[in-house]
């Protein structure tokens, strides 16, 4: 189904929410004709957007459409059932849910329960729930207008559960930045000044990348937890293993938007302060391992937000030579660090996915810090 014609049967003019594959029409339709602004907000959380749609709810009496990937049905859950349920305050909300993982359709594993879940929780969270496929999304949209109207009415939420090809449109943004450096030489150059210190390294891409050069070095994943699920959430990992193996180096590699998501984080971090934890953000100012689409991390100065946060030691570099110049300088502190790095957007197109699994993964880690 065309983007604008589902858009249409939603009747709706302000749209919040985190960018996800499944829903790439949608988001580079919001992002090439309505753009990013007061009609559409980037969300950083799940949960976050549900209060933005709440609050235009409040301000305008319209019903707004909140847009995920089934992975982030875990943040909608609090204010869904605390706020916009009839039984609290009643406030109408259209959930657009990317269906990662979906039973029967081969997917990564950090997907493979939630997606089996999915419907089932939506259910339960009260929402009047339809499953959309290419085939039926017309009719489906078209027969239970009048229900969808009448539980929006008495002030429900209504989930459209997303399975692949669902929707189109052909325009496909180039999303850019200025930087020069790519991910992977950075992630190649945090290996090596890492050593024998324990690598964290956040979802999506950068887990992916981080694979693939422990391959090409011959070197074993025994020293990296690869967190392929659970975004926002490395720091927060790193963090439990520096407090508890005080003697090994912990190395966070987390993103921008991740980083954004779940940014208390930081606050807790750097009130614990672990001599022991360097948190690498790498910022290319996107979404990119779902796309590409922006992050507001464009707009804030993330080493301030670290130094508020109490992290001592704070760096930030934009060229090779500057990160060269902050790794030489961070094996020396015995303090807890941050440094930013500025990446471009941008992969390579035969970038793989790990070939061991998560639990794999898992024992070999632990394993290496009980040694």
């Amino acid at each position: 189904m065309e983007i604008a014609d589902f858009l249409k049967t939603l009747s709706s003019d302000f749209y919040t929410g985190v960018p996800d594959s499944k829903l790439k029409a949608l988001c580079n339709y919001l992002t090439s004709e309505i753009g990013i602004g007061s009609h559409h907000i980037i969300a950083a959380n799940e949960g976050n957007a549900v209060g933005l749609a709440a609050g235009y709810h409040l301000a305008t009496g319209k019903v707004p459409v909140v847009y995920l990937q089934n992975s982030g049905i875990g943040n909608i859950m609090n204010p869904l059932c605390s706020l916009l349920n009839e039984k609290v305050y009643g406030i109408p909300c259209i959930f657009v849910v990317g269906w990662r993982g979906e039973p029967g359709v081969h997917d990564e594993p950090q997907h493979v329960f939630q997606g089996e879940v999915s419907e089932t929780i939506l259910r339960d969270l009260g929402c009047l729930t339809y499953v959309l496929t290419a085939e039926n999304v017309e009719d489906v949209l078209k027969n239970n207008r009048d229900e969808i109207k009448r539980h929006l009415d008495q002030g429900g939420s209504v989930a459209l559960l997303i399975k692949q090809g669902v929707l189109s449109y052909d325009n496909n943004p180039k999303y850019k930045n200025d930087f020069s450096m790519t991910r992977e030489s950075i992630l190649e150059k945090i290996v090596d000044c890492a050593k024998d210190g324990v690598i964290v390294s956040t979802t999506g891409k950068t887990s992916r990348e981080l694979f693939e050069i422990r391959e090409r070095n011959g070197q074993g994943h025994e020293k990296d937890f690869l967190t392929v699920g659970s975004m926002g959430h490395s720091s927060s990992i790193a963090l439990g293993i520096a407090l508890n193996k005080p003697q090994k180096r912990v190395w966070c590699i987390d993103g921008d938007g991740a980083a954004l998501m779940h940014m208390g984080a930081m606050a807790v971090i750097g009130s614990n302060k672990p001599s022991n934890m360097v948190h690498v953000l790498i910022n290319n100012q996107s979404h990119e391992s779902v796309g590409g689409m922006p992050t507001v991390a464009g707009n804030v100065d993330m080493c301030e937000v670290a130094e508020a946060c109490g992290y001592p030691n704070v760096y930030r570099a934009e060229e090779e030579e500057a990160l060269i110049k902050t790794l030489s300088e961070v094996e020396k502190r015995h303090e807890l660090c941050f440094i930013e790095v500025f990446s471009a957007i941008g992969s390579r197109a035969d970038l793989g996915r790990p070939t061991t699994t998560p639990i794999e993964n898992k024992n070999s880690f632990m394993k290496y810090l009980q040694r």
